[in-house]
């Protein structure tokens, strides 16, 4: 009689036991769902959102290039005016 009792007692503990890790597993998955949909969420997001700065950037290397495209302009117009200016003193 006394060994079914103490395995009565042992089955109990055990029971409780599995309660207590079931638990944490459950709020370990619930823990890893959620982020998975906000990791998804977050993707989606980057996905549909444009990049205002890569607009920016390719706006900026524009202007830089026109600048540059200026001062090479003006220099070859101060070259062409140099050269048309050297036969003109040599004669």
């Amino acid at each position: 009689m006394n060994i079914k009792i103490e395995d009565l007692i042992a089955a109990v503990t055990k029971r409780e036991e599995d309660k207590q890790k079931d638990t944490i597993i459950l709020a370990l998955a619930i823990i890893g769902a959620v982020a998975a949909v906000v990791g998804i969420a977050f993707a989606v997001y980057r996905f549909f959102t444009p990049d205002y700065l890569e607009d920016f950037e390719d706006d900026f290397d524009d202007d830089f290039d026109d600048y540059f495209e200026d001062e090479e302009a003006k220099e070859e117009k101060e070259e062409a005016e140099e050269a048309a200016e050297i036969p003109a003193e040599e004669e």
